[in-house]
């Protein structure tokens, strides 16, 4: 029954006039959506797919030549370590799957910060992995340079060193692992960093200390809505056969 409603529903709204907008496109909007959802679930295509060429690194130069001092230097060195990017525009490049990296971005605009120490945020470094919600507060506590995207189930830091991501996210799997408070993080980074600049040993700041996991991080939530739909659809109903007016 409840089918036969929304197939008429439907029918009446694809007839409905509006001078402003039409209607339909918003139930077609909402079913494209839908139906891309069931096929990236299914077919195995959900999430960022890394793009497989490589710019051409004569055009990275170029890009990159008026760049603020920062963002060129962490461009450069990004190309030293792991080859020019998958994509190069006007305001940033992008490398997929580099070394330990579900994704790096080099930004040419910058960010100031001021943990530990003053510097601009240019470049992003991106892992798979999933983050507790009630840990959010205690990362936030922690770096607001660490950004945690669940839908996608990926974790990144931004800093204005590669050195400096995997520091925050040594860190970050610290507090998430439950063996350090954001405070104790913060005191620890600032450790690691001077020993870091000073040329001294600094491992947390060389490489990942933890297994990262591969894929299957993303986190699709719940659906919320069909009985809020349902709720509506009726209205709507209502409202093109005249039955709300009086």
């Amino acid at each position: 029954m409840e089918k036969v409603f929304f197939h008429l529903l439907i029918y009446l709204i694809m007839k409905e006039k509006d001078p402003i907008e039409n209607p339909a496109e918003r139930l077609k909007t909402a079913a494209v959506g839908m139906v891309s959802n069931i096929k990236t679930q299914t077919v195995g295509e959900a999430g960022e797919q890394p793009t497989p060429a490589y710019a051409a690194i004569d055009v990275v130069r170029s890009i990159i030549e008026d760049w603020p001092a920062m963002s060129k230097k962490s461009a450069n060195q990004t190309i030293d370590t792991y080859g020019p990017p998958n994509e190069a525009i006007a305001s940033r490049l992008i490398w997929y799957n580099n070394g330990p990296w579900k994704r790096t971005i080099v930004y040419r605009d910058e960010i100031p910060h001021n943990f530990p120490q003053p510097h601009s945020v240019v470049i992003d470094n991106c892992i798979d992995d999933q983050v507790p919600v009630e840990m959010f507060g205690e990362l936030a506590r922690f770096d607001g340079s660490v950004i945690v995207e669940t839908t996608r189930g990926d974790v990144s830091a931004r800093r204005d060193m590669e050195a400096a991501n995997i520091l925050a996210l040594n860190l970050m799997h610290e507090i998430v692992s439950g063996r350090l408070t954001a405070e104790q993080a913060r005191e620890k980074y600032s450790e690691q960093t001077a020993a870091f600049v000073m040329n001294r040993p600094a491992p947390y700041a060389e490489q990942l200390q933890f297994e990262v996991p591969k894929g299957n991080t993303m986190d699709t939530d719940q659906v919320t809505i069909i009985d809020n739909m349902l709720n509506q659809a009726k209205e709507k109903l209502k409202d093109i056969t005249g039955l709300n007016k009086g």
